[in-house]
């Protein structure tokens, strides 16, 4: 088998990628390990909780054990499926602020700023506003990806948009326009009550193009010769082929499994390829390096009225859920249920937010186990921003051996202070008078639970990864010793290699990464095609006073 790119990754970048490459007339070949991702697990919104959780669909990976976190190893879910992460997400669509883009063109990452990724956001989104408002020139809407917005039915829903502008902090009709600060509509990638993965978005409209194809197999390596990549090493059905590439390799394989296949290909680090036998191809310090997440805590509260999703928390209530959607696509089952949000500065003198909010008018955990109280509503919450950061290196020379995983949570004290002004922060917002209906009392971290240091055993016992890693292959000026990729993508010691994940963000983003991750496809796919979109200078709203004011 040979293509003239050949893509490591279905997932979100991996799939824009073949579209937009097969759409310019290239030959394209995806090489995915994972499967299909056919019924209603994956598809139907409302069961977001079941493929993050389901081997089948995940590789399952965990942290080593975190030192600042009681030494707790964390769930690390990457998704092993056609779509890849997208197909088990939590379907949370966020750009991220226009400075996150600034910083990374500041920061070495020429023709990444703001005005460079803008028009990339526009040509992959369709735009469906429901009615909720918001400013149409700021989005795209004949794009591959639909964007929509829940209908807020619920009214704990609106209580804590309510809440947050309460509180002395804005409303914003789309925070994913001129405006991210403030409170409003949360929106997802689902359209007609089916999740819009970039299986859904790209893939599948590519491989209907005579030019671009699917094939199933594990990457045990990037096959490089004389400095170039040729291919790679696929096992299949217990035997090793070569796929071969007439023009490039692209490894969009997660920020977990890129810098493991550069690694396992002889690029990275040089003393930690020798400790396991691997010939140097190219000694790239920074693979594996400047690993990066978002780390939140659940600030759960008891509802006085029975208005939450809890009624539906039984064998009945679910199948009725399933029923619904099955017949129509339509009930709670349509949505991710992440329908209202927050984006809040945490003090005077940060420029942009560094805290984000999703609201969920149930309490409940990611893996779905409900909190005991019975009816109740919860917050999302945690630092956009943490100065930790941790690394992914090899466990051994052996493919299917797990990397190792170590985000190095809570490392930095500036995290604990973030944190808890973020649990603080959202208890104002609980005690508005738009929840005073509906607050029963905190179920955790609980009333007792007030002084730094009964903040800080809470956080440690806690805390949870928000499932955004990111940072391992950064992206930056080819002369700078700890950058992977330049930007334009392109491995820097290696010909015809590429990586285009979330694993080139020099800086994690504001809020979810799935948006930016496949951005990053779409904008790599121009490079690759040596082209580019020209930049939009429009200018995004700051809070005035924000040197002075928290809000």
């Amino acid at each position: 088998m040979e293509a003239d790119y050949v893509i490591v990754g279905a997932g979100s970048a991996g799939c824009a990628m073949a579209y937009r490459l097969a759409e310019a007339g290239k030959s394209v070949l995806v090489v995915e390990h994972g499967g299909t991702d056919a019924g209603p697990f994956i598809q139907m919104p409302g069961a977001l909780s079941y493929p993050m959780n389901m081997r089948r669909y995940d590789w399952g990976y965990r942290t080593e054990p975190e030192p600042h976190l009681n030494g707790r190893r964390l769930a690390c879910p990457r998704g092993k499926v056609i779509g890849g992460s997208s197909s088990i997400n939590g379907m949370v669509y966020v750009r991220g602020h226009a400075l996150d883009y600034d910083h990374w063109r500041d920061q070495g990452c020429d023709g990444w700023g703001y005005a460079d990724v803008l028009p990339y956001f526009k040509r992959m989104e369709c735009w469906h506003d429901g009615g909720h408002g918001g400013d149409a020139s700021w989005r795209g809407t004949d794009g591959p990806l639909h964007v929509t917005r829940g209908a807020m039915a619920n009214p704990l829903t609106r209580a804590f948009v309510e809440a947050g502008v309460q509180a002395g902090y804005p409303r914003t009709e789309d925070y994913n326009g001129e405006q991210q600060e403030g409170f409003g509509p949360f929106e997802m990638t689902v359209w007609k009550g089916r999740r819009w993965s970039a299986a859904n978005a790209y893939l599948r409209p590519a491989l209907r193009r005579p030019n671009c194809d699917l094939a199933r197999g594990l990457v045990t390596r990037v096959v490089i010769e004389e400095g170039r990549a040729r291919g790679v090493e696929v096992l299949r059905g217990g035997r090793h082929e070569v796929v071969r590439a007439r023009a490039e390799v692209i490894l969009a394989a997660s920020a977990i499994n890129s810098p493991k296949l550069l690694m396992l290909s002889g690029v990275g680090p040089a003393a930690h390829l020798a400790e396991h036998g691997i010939a140097v191809v190219a000694d790239r310090p920074g693979v594996g390096r400047n690993l990066q997440d978002h780390l939140e805590i659940y600030v759960q509260m008891a509802a006085r009225q029975p208005v939450s999703l809890y009624r539906y928390w039984n064998l009945w209530g679910k199948a009725w859920v399933g029923l619904q959607w099955l017949l129509a696509r339509r009930g709670p089952g349509a949505s991710n249920q992440f329908e209202s949000c927050g984006f809040i500065r945490s003090r005077a003198g940060v420029a942009y937010p560094d805290i984000q909010f999703h609201f969920l008018p149930i309490a409940v955990r990611y893996d779905g186990r409900a909190a005991a109280e019975g009816h109740g509503f919860q917050a999302h919450v945690g630092p956009m921003r943490s100065d930790s950061r941790g690394s992914v290196t090899l466990r051994s020379a052996d493919p299917a051996a797990d990397p190792v995983i170590r985000f190095n949570y809570m490392s930095e004290e500036s995290d604990w202070v973030d944190f808890r002004r973020c649990i603080r922060l959202t208890r104002e917002i609980f005690a508005q008078p738009a929840f005073a209906p509906f607050v029963r009392h905190e179920i955790q971290p609980g009333a007792a639970v007030q002084s730094d240091d009964a903040l800080d055993d809470f956080i440690r016992a806690h805390a949870e990864s928000a499932y955004h890693p990111c940072g391992t292959c950064r992206m930056g000026r080819a002369d700078d010793a700890m950058a992977v990729v330049d930007p334009e993508g392109r491995v820097i010691g290696v010909e015809a290699l590429r990586v285009a994940d979330s694993s080139l963000f020099p800086r994690i983003t504001n809020g979810n990464l799935n948006a930016p991750s496949i951005m990053v496809g779409e904008k790599i796919a121009d490079h690759v095609l040596g082209r580019s979109l020209p930049p939009e200078n429009a200018v995004p709203w700051v809070h005035p006073d924000w040197a002075r004011a928290q809000r």
